[in-house]
């Protein structure tokens, strides 16, 4: 018997929900955008985020096809945004908007945060700023001393929605604490957080490992919807989620999102401290690690400089491999990850074809990737087995054979890597499976594999070694 999960994805300015069978196959979906004002990068109303949902879970639910047994749909989670937080008073209602992760008004409160936390916490993250919830909540505290007296808890984005669909706010799980202060360490609220930061240990909430089943459908909803009072399972960050949909869930396995950016996250079996800061690591469910980092360098430069035809740009692409050339590009000034380096500019051959000038591009990026992995191996003593690949810059077939024969490792291309799926694979997570592991590798679909090409590995690797030095010349390395 077949049995259904619920994902729900509250982002920035929309959402979507779907619902998919044990096996992760999609059975439907519904998307909806925010009608938002100009605040919306500041402030959003959490009520009209969870308007949407009911209206889009009511819609889904009732064009559900037949031969679907309602009484078979087990469980739901959600995910959303991380670092956006909600202030609710005594009755659970919002005190204030929801204070959205790309609010750039809490940057004086980060940086006390991050001084404070420094004095206290040796390996564990401080690298709060604007966009971490516990920012936003002193610059709350500050700002409107007058509603501080009226705060009951604080909550997070995703937090808020499975409120609204189970009446639990008060819990919260790993991922969404991280840019609040908590201890992953530890699996405590540290001291310095009531005591110097100046939050009540009142207004914290109780945190459980994602996938943790925390409330019960509410019985008017589930009346409404003619479903059954589902398990509602814990909350969880967008980008945590996407990890999750990628399968990259496992130690040694490791997710490479392409889009404007690049964005690495992966497992391992310790945590990954790096004194530098471009790292930072979530806490797995099952008590590994999740390491990541995000880099300016992505695949903007393709959609921005080669807007003619891509494919035929790939098919010239195919016949130029290994180049020899050495490109970055790097379409903004400076690097946060694998390297820092606010002076970084981008480069590329001189005199070449605008084919070779694509091929190149390409293969910078697979560089920047491998030396992104090469990091994490020498902070972590970990080896790197797989990259499951995801974003638009996974449709490319040439640009899979470069970076597989670059990083030496095979390349899983995801079916379906989205917020929203991976927010289901957490819902079957522990009511149907008996982990996220299990749950991920028979819920995730691999759509092709890629193994490194041997006739370019050798050529690939003079070139790499040639662009880390170019990197250490112009004192990025």
């Amino acid at each position: 018997m077949d049995k259904y999960f619920f994902g729900v994805d509250v982002g920035t300015q929309g959402a979507r929900i779907i619902l998919v069978d044990q096996q992760g196959k999609l059975i439907a979906s519904d998307a909806r955008k925010f009608n938002l004002d100009d605040r919306f990068r500041e402030e959003q109303s959490p009520d009209l985020w969870w308007q949407d949902c009911q209206e889009m879970m009511a819609d889904l639910i009732s064009a559900l096809p037949v031969h679907i047994n309602k009484s078979d749909i087990l469980a739901l989670s959600v995910t959303s945004t991380s670092g956006t937080v909600i202030p609710l008073d005594k009755d659970l209602k919002p005190l204030h908007d929801a204070i959205m992760y790309s609010d750039p008004r809490s940057v004086e409160q980060g940086k006390r945060c991050k001084e404070i936390a420094s004095k206290y916490v040796k390996d564990g993250y401080t690298g709060f700023n604007a966009s971490s919830g516990i920012s936003k909540m002193l610059w709350f505290i500050e700002t409107y001393p007058e509603k501080a007296e009226q705060i009951s808890l604080w909550v997070h984005a995703s937090d808020y929605i499975v409120g609204k669909f189970s009446g639990n706010y008060h819990t919260t799980d790993y991922t969404n604490v991280l840019k609040s202060a908590y201890d992953l360490e530890k699996l405590e609220w540290p001291a310095f957080v009531t005591q110097e930061i100046g939050l009540k240990p009142s207004w914290l909430q109780e945190v459980v490992p994602s996938g943790t089943v925390v409330g019960k459908l509410d019985a008017d909803l589930a009346a409404t919807w003619g479903i059954p009072r589902i398990d509602v399972v814990v909350g969880m960050t967008d980008g945590c989620a996407t990890q999750m949909a990628s399968g990259a869930v496992r130690p040694g396995t490791w997710n490479t999102t392409i889009g404007t950016t690049l964005v690495i996250k992966g497992v391992t079996k310790t945590n990954v401290v790096d004194p530098l800061g471009r790292l930072y690591s979530h806490r797995h469910p099952e008590g590994y690690w999740m390491p990541g980092g995000a880099s300016n360098t992505g695949a903007d430069w393709i959609s921005l400089d080669f807007a003619e035809n891509l494919q035929e740009l790939n098919d010239e692409a195919e016949k130029l491999i290994p180049t020899g050339l050495l490109a970055w590009p790097l379409k903004q000034e400076g690097e946060r990850y694998p390297i820092m380096a606010p002076q970084a500019r981008a480069f590329f051959p001189e005199n070449a074809s605008r084919a070779a000038l694509f091929t190149s591009g390409l293969e910078g990026v697979a560089f920047i990737e491998r030396l992104a992995y090469e990091i994490i191996e020498d902070l972590s003593g970990e080896k790197v087995e797989a990259v499951y690949s995801a974003g638009g810059g996974s449709n490319s077939d040439v640009w899979l054979k470069i970076r597989a024969s670059v990083m030496n490792v095979p390349i899983f291309k995801c079916k379906e890597a989205s917020g929203a799926f991976g927010a289901a694979i957490m819902a079957a997570s522990n009511t149907y499976y008996t982990s996220l592991i299990e749950a991920a590798s028979a819920m995730t679909q691999i759509e092709k594999v890629v193994q490194p090409d041997t006739t370019l590995q050798a050529a690939y690797e003079e070139q790499y070694q040639a662009f880390k030095q170019k990197l250490s010349d112009l004192n990025y390395l």
